[in-house]
């Protein structure tokens, strides 16, 4: 496990089992793997189930993708349960995928309840991976500021998922996998003469660094209730 992804699960986590009980709808779940968060409460999965884990073999697969526990197949845009059915929705990690996210974020404040909560993370910058469903290297916090209230949503909350210096630090320790899955193998003894050494500079000024993240971060852990009825 990676520090995004590290970091990412925590706040997952500490967000889920913080709910007070009540119906949850996982928006693109994949693999399942925030049920193990929601004992709690009443746990309901939804993914479209088109990915396979090797898609069209481009960029990053995961080569293996299990979807066959999923609860309900479908367009995550057009999901058929009923109006203000859900207490909250998470999804985390999925707007990448989609093709219009505004559309997904319409659709989860129809199925809320007035009041309800979404939690939501997605990518600030990723590299292409599940593809061919990669749609967008990633979104910003304005995108969130500016999207949700139009989507019907107050309350928004954001936090950044690591900084300039992480990224930098994760993007260098792939440099030894991406230089055997293209072609340049060679680079191995470069990589530990002149990137290890760098990977500890990396390590320290993340440590110090203040407000980087406003110019590049893993991503964003987003929060929003639906607004309740006046």
């Amino acid at each position: 496990m990676n520090i995004n992804d590290k970091q990412r699960q925590e706040w997952v986590k500490k967000t889920l089992l913080a709910l007070p009980k009540g119906r949850i709808l996982d928006a693109g779940a994949g693999e399942l793997r925030n049920k193990q968060y929601c004992s709690h409460l009443d746990y309901i999965s939804q993914d479209f189930c088109q990915y396979d884990g090797k898609g069209d073999s481009k960029g990053l697969q995961n080569q293996i993708w299990d979807t066959s526990k999923i609860d309900i197949v479908s367009d995550i845009a057009n999901i058929p349960v009923e109006d203000a059915s859900f207490d909250y929705v998470v999804c985390t990690e999925v707007f990448e995928h989609i093709k219009y996210p505004v559309d997904a974020l319409k659709e989860f404040n129809r199925i809320l309840k007035p009041g309800g909560k979404i939690i939501v993370t997605a990518p600030f910058c990723s590299l292409t991976h599940m593809a061919p469903y990669h749609m967008y290297s990633g979104f910003n916090q304005y995108f969130y500021t500016a999207v949700m209230p139009e989507c019907g949503y107050e309350n928004v909350t954001f936090e950044p998922n690591g900084n300039y210096f992480q990224y930098m630090e994760q993007e260098l320790k792939r440099i030894g996998f991406m230089s055997k899955k293209y072609g340049n193998s060679k680079l191995s003894f470069l990589y530990k003469v002149m990137i290890v050494p760098a990977l500890a500079l990396y390590r320290y000024l993340a440590k110090k660094s203040t407000d980087t993240s406003e110019l590049l971060c893993f991503g964003y852990n987003v929060t929003a209730t639906k607004l309740a009825k006046k």
